[in-house]
């Protein structure tokens, strides 16, 4: 019948990941999301021989500023939610060496100077964990003055990319 919902869209489902949290998955009838990403960073990572996947949603370099909020959201910090993400993930079967990691954000989006320079500090705390730790970014899109929005299949591994100037389709499946 035209126009009828097919089974897996009944039951699809989709995470919404807020500020300075994480979700991972390896639910197929997943799609997470996270909205907005402007200074903050927004890592998906995603392993295609499980299909495991996650979004971690960072908003601050380091938890030194506050040690509480760290403990109580971890996530919110670099130093403390990349390695609670990437736990997470190999809790699910992700394997390290199969983990295909896309990082964006780190925007400077107000419209005066940005004095703190806290997307430009998310980035390189990122990227400097992904190095230290022997991971590696297969596609880093960070920077410029506007906001992102990703989507990740659990199912397929497809990645959507949303800007004010369109979307980009990427798979990290491939």
């Amino acid at each position: 019948m035209a126009g009828a919902p097919t089974i897996a869209s009944v039951f699809a489902q989709r995470v919404v990941i807020g500020v300075g949290d994480m979700a991972v998955s390896n639910n197929a009838q997943v799609t997470l999301s996270t909205y907005a990403l402007g200074s903050c960073i927004g890592v998906v990572a995603y392993d295609p021989v499980v299909r495991v996947g996650g979004i971690l949603h960072l908003m601050l370099p380091d938890s030194n500023i506050s040690p509480d909020k760290a403990a109580t959201q971890p996530a919110m910090f670099a130093n403390t939610g990349l390695p609670l993400f990437f736990r997470a993930l190999t809790g699910l079967k992700a394997d390290r060496s199969r983990i295909r990691i896309f990082v964006t954000g780190g925007a400077c989006v107000l419209n005066s100077q940005d004095n703190f320079k806290i997307g430009e500090r998310n980035t390189k705390a990122t990227l400097d964990f992904l190095a230290a730790n022997g991971l590696r970014a297969r596609q880093i899109v960070t920077g410029g003055t506007t906001n992102r929005t990703v989507h990740l299949s659990i199912q397929t591994g497809d990645l959507t990319l949303k800007t004010p100037e369109g979307n980009d389709a990427i798979s990290l499946a491939a």
